[in-house]
């Protein structure tokens, strides 16, 4: 199963950073067997000193009774130093307690032999004596063990400390060699394979924009965002095929409509005037003079049938005025007749200075000229208003009617030829087109959106 693109992407930072998460892992756990002996060290260290201060306590104090055995009279500043001995006396034993693990044996032996030094059982030179003498061997003792236990933690952690480096300098050297090669290693692999596709991504491209319309091969199955684009380059291919067919289509059919328009101006508009000239001179004359009115009258009626013909078939206005002025000169001159209905036409300003492509500004009028001539024909509508105007970079064509109104989506599916022209003129150009309700009582609106780029300028 090919994984994700994402997923390719950070597999080989995301397998660089758990060996390396694993390596701080193994050596945060050998350093903390080795924290754990400092602190070990450290308890011993400290349990020494206390013993040391009350071996020296418990010293003095034997010192001090055995000067004073036999004596009655004792001077109060001795009682002083006394009482000052045993409480640093007491107070060492009490740490030694918390330090070091202790028999209850030994603990109450020591227990019971501090108690007999204390001063407020009196003092007794003899008693004292008898038990600080009793008392002094069981620090001795304490105090080897002591002794014992610190030169062994030393010994352990010299040697620790040399295996520790030697382990943790191998085992580094190994994680990080080898995170560095897998890392190359996958990064490359998926770097080739997402680049080779690319590649091929892009050559598809390049053809298609270089005018050679074969889509790339789409995948059978889409597993990551590169299937996704190859299948969305696919489509936009097809749609790109059908878009381009039809704008040629179209364009074809303009440019044969504009060269017809043209040999009938060329050629039977001149010969319709010389036949106009010919017949003027024969009205000058005295025979025929009701006949040849007659004939001029057809032939200037002719010849405005003509005019107007060759307009439809690619209005000279839209080329020399604007498409603002090409629909107001059509309305003005086919859609004011007492029978037809009332008609409001806004064209913004700005429409005209858009330099809008010429096939752009075609489509744009032949799709007002459709849309109008729905109102007329089937909506059965008594106003109706056409509004283009220019706003964010959107142009936008609208025709609004008050009659009996339609649902678009029926009408495109039952294959009504106009709405299927007008869309597709719309795609030519890029343009969206929509149908909706009014915002008067009844009746359509429909609506064309265009974008345009920075500048009015047309893709």
């Amino acid at each position: 199963m090919r994984l994700a693109l994402k997923h390719q992407i950070i597999l080989a930072p995301a397998t660089v950073l758990l060996l390396m998460t694993l390596l701080l892992g193994f050596l945060q756990f050998t350093y903390w067997d080795l924290s754990v002996k400092r602190q070990e060290a450290r308890r011993l260290g400290t349990a020494f000193i206390a013993l040391a201060e009350a071996d020296l306590a418990a010293q003095r104090i034997q010192t001090m009774s055995s000067r004073l055995r036999g004596n009655r009279e004792i001077e109060p500043h001795t009682l002083e130093e006394l009482d000052e001995l045993y409480f640093h006396l007491f107070a060492s034993t009490q740490r030694i307690f918390e330090l070091l693990p202790i028999s209850e044996e030994n603990a109450n032996r020591i227990r019971k032999s501090v108690t007999a030094i204390s001063p407020e059982n009196g003092f007794d030179a003899d008693r004292i004596f008898t038990a600080v003498v009793g008392l002094r061997p069981e620090f001795a003792k304490l105090s080897d063990l002591v002794q014992f236990g610190r030169e062994k933690l030393r010994d352990v952690h010299n040697q620790d400390m040399d295996a520790l480096v030697a382990r943790t300098a191998f085992v580094s050297i190994v994680v990080l060699g080898a995170s560095i090669i897998l890392g190359v290693f996958l990064s490359l692999t998926f770097a080739r394979r997402i680049l080779r596709r690319i590649q091929s991504l892009s050559e598809s491209a390049r053809r298609i924009a270089a005018g050679d319309l074969s889509p790339p091969p789409a995948p059978a199955e889409v597993h990551d965002e590169l299937d996704e684009l190859v299948v969305s380059i696919n489509r936009m291919t097809e749609r790109l095929i059908q878009v381009v067919g039809t704008e040629k289509l179209l364009e074809g059919a303009e440019e044969e409509r504009r060269r017809i328009a043209m040999d009938i101006h060329d050629q039977t508009l001149s010969d319709l005037s010389s036949v106009l000239r010919g017949i003027q001179e024969l009205k000058n004359g005295d025979a025929c003079g009701s006949q040849a009115v007659q004939l001029e009258e057809d032939l200037q009626r002719a010849i405005a049938n003509l005019r107007e013909v060759m307009d439809n078939l690619h209005p000279q206005t839209l080329d020399i005025l604007g498409l603002g002025a090409a629909l107001q000169s059509y309305l003005e001159r086919n859609l004011t007749r007492e029978e037809l209905p009332e008609y409001h036409l806004y064209v913004s300003p700005r429409i005209d200075s858009l330099n809008l492509r010429r096939n752009a500004r075609l489509a744009l009028y032949r799709i007002a000229l459709e849309a109008i001539h729905n109102v007329v024909r089937h909506a059965a509508a008594s106003r109706y208003e056409v509004c283009v105007d220019c706003c964010d970079d959107l142009l936008t064509l609208a025709v609004e009617d008050n009659g009996c109104g339609f649902d678009a989506e029926t009408v495109l599916a039952g294959g009504h030829r106009g709405l299927n022209n007008i869309r597709e003129r719309a795609k030519t150009i890029g343009a969206k087109v929509t149908w909706g309700p009014s915002r008067f009582t009844t009746g359509n609106r429909f609506e064309l959106a265009l974008p345009l780029v920075a500048g009015g300028d047309r893709r």
